[in-house]
């Protein structure tokens, strides 16, 4: 592969981690533009491969020669935006879904903005994958097969903004969760999970519950919310926090306390992480303020302390700077201080950030998709 960097990154050790080292391999330098990422594995021998949106096709990289395949090329006359991989059926193989037709300024008009697909796999999974029309609204932006009870997933798919009233503003971005027939080119029925979150950048599932069923949090205009369903499977909401975030992902640390971390707010400079005191209250900690056009995070246990740590990418372009991706590290079981390590620079600006164990050392390896530096890469964690 090219273009192989290793980073040794040179700090005091903390008593209870590793050392953070990582070696950086790019296995794509022509990417249009790297809108989204998903880790499935998507031809059954139990890696993970690595699913990418572009603008304009739908591709995977096939684990561990990383060789790539294209499932789709354009669905829709704009851009592609998001997509979604997970196996749905336990074939071993993951199912995929994909927004479209990216048009951030048109709110109110379906038809000139936004599109939702499934990807009907071929027999032999080769070749270009048949896409399934489902009913959308404007600006789809974020998605995700949320589990929703024993084998059975929904598609909970979330629009950047709500519509435009009279007055020129947004309301709340509807939600729903498509529900998937027996057969998927069928008609697909769907269920309004919440219409009053506005300018709500990025979501993300957890399962906190334990319960078969997964819930999310999703982050937006109005802070970050819990998403969940009662017995009776109807959807239900508490606020955790009000501060306007773009980014939103979920952690624990080593003494079994939940967190979650944000980049603050949309396309933000700050990195914050909010740890559970209570069902309802989370306390806020910022750990950093410098992020130009915050755009990513990944949460996981990269050093092995038994907690997780946070990774943050920022791409330089609506707020002009230079981009790259940080590590936090707590510094302590309270996670009250927190030591940062820049991982890459200006030859990496971020559109998604991935994490998990590519090569079965049992360690998270970090994946990058980028934008105006049109590549995708791999930080190989060889944190010891």
């Amino acid at each position: 592969m090219k273009n192989i960097v290793f980073f040794g990154l040179i700090s005091p050790l903390f008593v209870y981690s590793a050392e953070p080292s990582f070696r950086m391999q790019e296995i794509d330098a022509k990417v249009g533009v790297g809108y989204g990422l998903q880790l499935a594995d998507m031809d059954g021998d139990k890696k993970k491969d690595i699913i990418l949106c572009d603008k304009d096709k739908i591709v995977w990289y096939q684990n561990p020669s990383w060789k790539k395949h294209q499932i789709s090329g354009h669905l829709t006359r704009r851009d592609h935006v998001c997509v979604t991989a997970r196996d749905l059926d336990g074939d071993g193989k993951a199912e995929i879904a994909v927004g479209g037709q990216w048009n951030i300024g048109e709110s109110n008009d379906a038809g000139k903005s936004g599109a939702v697909f499934y990807l009907n796999p071929t027999a032999t999974r080769e070749g270009n994958w048949t896409p399934v029309q489902l009913p959308h609204e404007p600006n789809t932006h974020r998605m995700h097969w949320i589990k929703s009870g024993k084998g059975k997933f929904d598609l909970v798919v979330k629009p950047l903004y709500g519509p435009k009233g009279p007055d020129g503003i947004k309301a709340g971005s509807k939600v729903w969760a498509y529900h998937m027939p027996g057969d998927p080119t069928k008609k697909w029925e769907r269920t309004l999970v919440s219409d009053f979150m506005k300018d709500s950048h990025n979501f993300h599932p957890i399962d906190w519950d334990r319960d078969g069923r997964e819930e999310f949090l999703q982050a937006g205009l109005n802070g970050v919310y819990w998403f969940g369903r009662d017995k009776q499977g109807k959807w239900k909401y508490m606020q955790f926090s009000q501060n306007y975030a773009g980014e939103v992902r979920d952690g624990i640390t080593p003494k079994g306390k939940r967190f979650f971390a944000t980049v603050e707010p949309k396309h933000g400079t700050t990195v914050a992480v909010y740890l559970q005191t209570s069902r309802l209250f989370w306390q806020r900690r910022v750990l950093d303020e410098t992020l130009k056009d915050g755009h990513a995070l990944a949460v996981a246990d990269y050093l092995g302390t038994g907690g997780d740590q946070v990774v943050a990418g920022w791409r330089g372009m609506n707020t002009p700077g230079v981009p790259g991706v940080r590590l936090y590290v707590p510094k302590d079981d309270l996670y009250t201080k927190w030591k940062s390590y820049q991982l890459s620079g200006k030859e990496t600006a971020v559109e998604d950030i991935k994490a998990t164990d590519l090569n079965g050392d049992r360690k998270p390896d970090i994946v990058i998709a980028c934008r105006q530096t049109h590549n995708l890469r791999i930080l190989w964690n060889e944190s010891r």
